[in-house]
């Protein structure tokens, strides 16, 4: 064996030393750490235990597992990572990544450093929420931004659109393979040109600019929107967007490239980012934010990562 053969080998057998540490525990991160488990790498996942979809009281649209409770969902890929003993978890927030010549050094909040020889950023995204009395009551719930998460539900009921301008066109547009009685809210002046007045009418889509002030309701189940007029209308379901940043700056300071959407750009089939040896995965990569996604990726990313570490070590 040549030397660089013998100083891998060694490596891998230094206890010290993780494969790869995985920041984040939800669908992705679990997808990934299930096949690197499987794969016999040494993996520390790091994850604090609060998830985008907690509000929600079911996930859907994932095969098998429709109409299930995100925190079960989760359990049961804790469960599942049992056997494969490889695979630690730690409720701990990574603060720092620092490349330190071929590996990471990963800085924790309670000051210890691990190091490891891939990153694997699963961390996922944070929605900033309008200035809305008592929104949070009904977000994941009755309120949502993905319809095939959570439009079925209220399919053929009075639905609403919070948008405005092109964005608000194609939110309604989307919104209307659910239901016909659609009202687009643009919570202040519309910009919408007047083809895309016409366009709306045309769909019997009514359009409402005064400010939202609060939603009624019961158990997280919209009721009636109300304005700053204090007229309400009757709505059980509102599709909004709201602005997103990325739930940690550990990619800013690795240097990764962001893509159009200032999600992390990844440069290959296998996800990896602008920066050798970190790979990223789930809703922090891709508008299209929705379980199936994340564990696709997850999975990817890890087939990408392991693939790299046996490339590295077979000289």
């Amino acid at each position: 064996m040549s030397k660089v053969g013998e100083q891998k080998k060694t490596m891998n057998q230094n206890k010290e030393i993780y494969e790869c540490v995985i920041v984040g525990g939800g669908s992705a991160g679990l997808s990934a750490a299930l096949l690197l488990g499987r794969s016999r790498r040494r993996v520390l996942v790091c994850d604090k235990g609060n998830p985008r979809n907690a509000p929600a009281h079911e996930a859907h649209s994932f095969f098998t597992r429709d109409g299930i409770s995100p925190h079960e969902l989760l359990s049961i890929g804790r469960d599942q990572l049992k056997p494969y003993k490889s695979v630690e978890f730690q409720a701990i927030e990574v603060k720092e990544i620092n490349p330190s010549g071929n590996q990471f050094e990963v800085v924790f909040e309670d000051g210890t450093i691990k190091k490891t020889r891939k990153i694997l950023l699963a961390f996922g995204v944070m929605d900033e929420f309008p200035a809305l009395e008592n929104f949070g009551d009904f977000w994941g719930k009755s309120v949502f931004h993905c319809p095939y998460c959570h439009a079925w539900e209220v399919r053929d009921e009075p639905l609403a659109i919070v948008g405005n301008g092109e964005t608000g066109i194609e939110m309604a547009a989307l919104l209307k393979n659910w239901s016909a009685d659609l009202v687009l809210c643009t919570n202040g002046k519309a910009d919408l040109t007047a083809d895309q007045r016409t366009l709306l009418e045309n769909h019997k889509i009514l359009v409402r600019e005064e400010k939202i002030i609060r939603l009624e309701g019961d158990n997280g189940q919209l009721e009636n929107i109300v304005f700053e007029t204090n007229e309400k209308i009757a709505r059980r379901g509102i599709l909004i967007r709201p602005k997103q940043t990325l739930r940690s700056n550990l990619a800013e300071k690795l240097g990764c490239e962001l893509n159009e959407f200032n999600l992390i750009k990844t440069t290959n089939v296998f996800n990896e980012t602008s920066v050798k040896g970190v790979y990223a995965a789930g809703d922090i990569t891709s508008p299209m934010q929705v379980i199936a996604a994340a564990v696709f990726q997850g999975s990817v990313a890890a087939g990408g990562l392991n693939h790299s570490l046996i490339m590295e070590d077979f000289v």
